[in-house]
């Protein structure tokens, strides 16, 4: 796989982004030289390795569900604004169909 020159430039205007002759300068060879490195990484033997969504392997990502124990009822209900019956009260928010 090789690279063409790509112009910074180009790539700029694409990006919509005006730079001074020294940015050019200096953001050159930094492109090339990272467009050096990928060429490189296509270049090693990969057939031996599984492939895979993540670099590292990824374990326990989800916490095992256990039920927490509850509050009780009263101390669900003293911050309630309103309440009636032991159930908190909210206004109505539909109207008549």
């Amino acid at each position: 796989m090789s690279h063409r020159h790509i112009d910074v430039r180009y790539v700029a205007n694409l990006a919509r982004l005006e730079l001074t002759d020294a940015e050019v300068a200096t953001f050159q060879p930094q492109l090339e030289s990272i467009l050096g490195y990928v060429e490189s990484l296509s270049k090693l033997d990969v057939s031996k390795l599984d492939p895979s969504a993540h670099g590292i392997p990824v374990f326990g990502r989800m916490r095992e569900d256990v039920p927490q124990p509850s509050l009780s009822q009263e101390a669900m209900l003293q911050n309630a604004p309103d309440q009636a019956q032991g159930q908190i009260r909210v206004p109505k928010v539909v109207t008549d169909a």
